[in-house]
């Protein structure tokens, strides 16, 4: 489940940044190349088009983004290095003296 949402996530990622570079910005953006699609659409629907495409693409990064948070498991990481920490304490402790015979 955890790795489905990751690739979700970099889908998302990837749209979203499309769609930003195409937005129409102070020095004109991406979409003063794409004139047709002005013609087309009339350039206030397109600019409400991309504005409301940014705002539903950055919520589902956030949902995403939290519901991977939900998956992952509680030692999920660092199982590997507290069984490593362990295993270096073990061998460093002093050995307890066993049981010799009183001489």
């Amino acid at each position: 489940m955890y790795t489905v949402i990751v690739i979700l996530i970099l889908v998302v990622s990837v749209l979203l940044g499309l769609v930003v570079l195409v937005q129409n910005s102070k020095g004109g953006g991406l979409i003063s190349n794409f004139g047709g699609a002005n013609q087309m659409m009339g350039v206030r629907q397109t600019t409400d088009f991309l504005e409301k495409a940014t705002w539903t693409m950055a919520i589902i990064l956030v949902v995403l983004c939290l519901m991977s948070s939900m998956t992952i498991k509680p030692g999920r990481g660092g199982d590997v290095q507290d069984t490593q920490m362990r295993e270096q304490i073990e061998m460093s402790a002093p050995v307890a003296p066993t049981d010799a015979p009183a001489e």
